[in-house]
């Protein structure tokens, strides 16, 4: 099979997993990157052997470039998945797909109209682990489920990273930081949402950093930082789902899913593998579950290449477009419904995508 050759826009931290994709799926070929500082997109190129670093521009008119990878900052990338698209070019986004509903929107059906693919991170659900999962719930482990549990809960960045700022602004805090990792891995397991319900509040109005470099400075807190959202299946399920950089310690599970035979355990949706966990009904102590499916290291990238596996053969690729709407759609609900005390029906919907066929060759996506 010919490979498919992609081009990565934004070299900061997260870029470096993505620039090693290529020595995982045997698809890919990561032929330029582009960065606003060009001895940081010419430090990646090297570190990772991709051929050349340039402009955003000049990256955009390579007619090789099938895909772009767009590693933006968030408030980036709209504008640049748009370029990518009206430049010809299928397009996957680091999360969330855009910061307002309305550009997200326009991204989708600029591509439908040019004909491209738009996809969106988190592409974990396709990890070994949640594939486990997902294996279990289609083959009737746990009957069919009925509601699910998830946690997100934390102190914030200001101890660890280097400019943590943004994570308190609008577009960010514990929702729209890691809320796409727990909502697209509960609607990849369960389908999508139709009802959403919110409560929200900022704990501390000011932050102080505590790690190196900004040792001191303040940062105002201008988004909610505790989060909690009940969330409404179309199966007629009911999930919890709670966000917070608000809380020091605990000692609750990721996720949990519950159906009418049994209970499952879910493995970290930050992550690829496991711990995979079930409980059926009856039984008197949960049995750890061997996992089905490979991917169980850090394999961001796998949803790049699942969409080059589409582009060849036709298919709907996996981490699409419309299942990162449909996340950041609930995301919006969850804080809409907190600010107007009222539930929130959802206008958008997604089909759930399918499961990764079981004894895939390492490195390969379809048989």
């Amino acid at each position: 099979m010919s490979k498919t050759r992609i081009g990565v826009v934004g070299c900061g931290n997260i870029s470096g997993i993505y620039l090693q994709a290529d020595e995982t799926f045997e698809i890919l070929e990561t032929v330029a990157c582009a960065d606003l500082v060009i001895e940081r997109a010419r430090e990646q190129a090297a570190r990772h052997s991709v051929h050349r670093a340039c402009s955003t521009a000049e990256l955009l008119a390579d007619p090789e470039i099938e895909i772009v990878v767009n590693l933006t900052n968030p408030d980036a990338h709209a504008e640049v998945a748009m370029q990518a698209v009206e430049a010809g070019k299928s397009v996957h986004n680091e999360k969330p797909l855009a910061l307002a509903r309305d550009e997200a929107r326009r991204l989708l059906e600029a591509a439908t109209a040019q004909g491209v693919r738009v996809g969106g991170a988190p592409d974990t659900f396709l990890g070994g682990g949640l594939q486990t999962c997902r294996k279990l719930i289609d083959d009737g482990w746990i009957g069919e489920p009925i509601g699910a549990t998830a946690f997100m809960l934390c102190h914030g960045h200001e101890s660890w990273h280097p400019n943590p700022g943004y994570y308190y602004q609008p577009g960010a805090g514990p929702m729209f930081d890691m809320g796409p990792y727990y909502l697209t891995t509960l609607v990849a397991l369960m389908g999508p949402v139709r009802r959403v319900s919110g409560a929200a509040r900022s704990t501390f109005s000011e932050r102080t950093i505590t790690s190196q470099p900004l040792y001191g400075a303040k940062i105002k807190v201008n988004t909610p930082t505790h989060v909690a959202s009940t969330l409404e299946f179309a199966s007629g399920a009911i999930g919890t789902l709670l966000t917070s950089f608000d809380v020091w310690a605990h000692e609750l599970p990721h996720i949990e899913i519950y159906g009418t035979q049994g209970s499952l355990s879910v493995p970290d949706p930050n992550t690829f593998g496991g711990p995979v966990r079930v409980r059926r009904a009856g039984a008197e102590a949960w049995s750890d579950v061997p996992l089905t499916h490979g991917c169980t290291k850090n394999s961001r990238g796998i949803g790049v290449a699942d969409m080059a596996y589409a582009l060849r053969s036709g298919r709907a690729h996996r981490a699409s477009g419309q299942l990162a709407y449909h996340v950041l759609d609930i995301m919006h609900a969850s804080l809409e419904s907190a600010r107007e005390g009222r539930r929130i029906e959802l206008d958008s919907a997604c089909e759930r995508p399918s499961p990764l066929p079981l004894g895939l060759l390492p490195g390969t996506l379809d048989e």
